[in-house]
Order: C-alpha cells, then sequence, then structure tokens
C-alpha cells in the first residue's frame, strides 16, 4: 500500500574533488545527482529494504489466498502473475517517494535556500531530482525481484520492453513526485496527494489482477488510467502477453512523461512556492 513517506536523512557533505585529483569535478546536476542518491542510500534499510519486505508480504498473502482461484493467460500461475505488478508497483512508489520526500524535506527545513544560490538551472535540477529518482525505483524494483526468486521464477520474455517501462514508469512518478513537492507546503499535503491521487490510480492499474476480468465499465475506466499501462507494458516483457497493446502502453506512458516533465519544468523555472 502506498503511504505517506515522512523518511528522514542526515545532511550530506558531498566532497568537491580539487584540481590534480585525477577526477573529474562533480560540478552542476551530478553534485546535486549524487547528493540525491547519498540521501536515500544513507537510510538504506528503510528506503529499499523496508519496501522489498512490503512486496514480500503482498506476495505471501495475496499468492497464497489466490493462487488456485485466480488464472491468467491460460498458462501463467496467479504468483508469477502478481510479481511483475508487486515490482513495478514497488518502483513507482518508490520513485514518487524520493522526489517528494526530498523537495518537501528541503523546503520544510529551510535548506533548500542553498540550492537557490547555487549557479543551477531549472533543467539541472529537474535532471537531479529526476534521474536520482529512477535509481532509487529501480533499486527497489531489483531487490523485489531477486527476493521474488524465493518463491516462484516467471520467464523473460523481453527484456528490453522491461527496462524501457520501469525506466519511463520510474521517471514519470519521479516527476510527478517533483511536482507534488513543490506544489505541497507541509508533509499532511503531500499525503493527501498520494491518498487522494496516487493511491486509487496505482490499485486501480491491474497490480493484482487482469483488466479482462472487471466489467466492461470497469475495463472502460482502467483504460483512462496511465498507471494501467505502466503495470500492463511491464508485465508484457515478462510473459509476452498484455491486456492492452505494448506499443499503445508505450505511447501512452511516453505522452504522459513528456507531459509531466513540462509541468515539472515550468514550475522549477518559475520558482513556484521555492521563491518568495
Amino acid at each position: 500500500m502506498l503511504h505517506m513517506s515522512n523518511e528522514w536523512s542526515p545532511p550530506i557533505a558531498v566532497p568537491v574533488p580539487t584540481a590534480g585529483g585525477g577526477r573529474a569535478a562533480m560540478t552542476g546536476w551530478r553534485t546535486l545527482f549524487l547528493k540525491e542518491i547519498l540521501r536515500f542510500w544513507s537510510v538504506g534499510f528503510q528506503t529499499v529494504g523496508a519496501p522489498v519486505l512490503t512486496a514480500i508480504l503482498y506476495l505471501l498473502v495475496f499468492g497464497h489466498v489466490l493462487e488456485d482461484r485466480v488464472k491468467v493467460y491460460d498458462t501463467v500461475s496467479y504468483t508469477a502473475f502478481l510479481v511483475p505488478g508487486l515490482v513495478m508497483m514497488s518502483v513507482l512508489q518508490n520513485a514518487f517517494a524520493n522526489s517528494s520526500s526530498s523537495m518537501i524535506q528541503s523546503k520544510v527545513m529551510g535548506n533548500l535556500v542553498f540550492l537557490l544560490l547555487s549557479p543551477l538551472s531549472h533543467w539541472h535540477w529537474f535532471t537531479a531530482y529526476v534521474a536520482s529518482s529512477v535509481v532509487r525505483g529501480l533499486a527497489v524494483g531489483l531487490g523485489v525481484l531477486l527476493a521474488t526468486f524465493m518463491f516462484t521464477t516467471p520467464p523473460f520474455d523481453s527484456v528490453l520492453w522491461i527496462l524501457v517501462f520501469a525506466i519511463l514508469g520510474a521517471a514519470l512518478m519521479g516527476s510527478l513526485g517533483l511536482i507534488a513537492g513543490l506544489w505541497a507546503e507541509k508533509f499532511d499535503q503531500l499525503a493527501a496527494f498520494q491518498n487522494f491521487v496516487i493511491m486509487p490510480m496505482t490499485f486501480l492499474s491491474g497490480v493484482f489482477y487482469s483488466i479482462k476480468s472487471l466489467p466492461p465499465f470497469w475495463q472502460g475506466v482502467s483504460h483512462l488510467n496511465p498507471f494501467f499501462y505502466m503495470i500492463d507494458g511491464f508485465r508484457y516483457g515478462f510473459f509476452g502477453h498484455s491486456d492492452a497493446s505494448p506499443w499503445l502502453s508505450l505511447g501512452v506512458v511516453g505522452l504522459a512523461l513528456v507531459m509531466a516533465a513540462a509541468v515539472a519544468v515550468h514550475l522549477l523555472r518559475t520558482g513556484y512556492k521555492i521563491r518568495s
């Protein structure tokens, strides 16, 4: 279940290499990117380990209860069907949590002023925050996938499709997290965004079921949900089967990413709720 991320991490000091030190200077967006990576990795037990454990609990509960009652794609067991959905859900959750929690934490604690004083453009901010969100999402997703091998090993029909949807989905959620973090002025507002926007769209995306099992009306509603296309396209990479064309899913996810990125970049460029 998606929940409010109130994770806290200690301030990270990023060393700046000296001239002649044999390393390329960490300047611009790379410094901010490294800082964001170290921010979540310094509390990896909370930001990576805990989501993996949560996904495994979902697999144990739903897989045990529904294994003999639900059949999908004829030859695919329910437990195997559940694995890609849980992996992708973990990727999306943590990509969103990374950028949103970092931004709101910086605003609430007041250390965002140091970034505002730096010579970083809005594109630098966007690239660093979203790229670090992708790294965290993929790290958690890989951890969930490896952990599920203890219970089942789903087929890998196309690794390329898996990687494409994982990266695009994480980038999309990182962009949405950045928007939410910029919009929210306190943790309660960010929790409302998660509970009333992200959570319903995630649970109605087909993580735990095939939408073909739904009545026609709810199938139509599901096709209006961009989260469905992220989950369905990712699952196609495992089984070579999906409820929608993977090319349609790719188009929808790509368009949603472009729109979310455009909004996030615009908010950063105008200094929305971060400049006064």
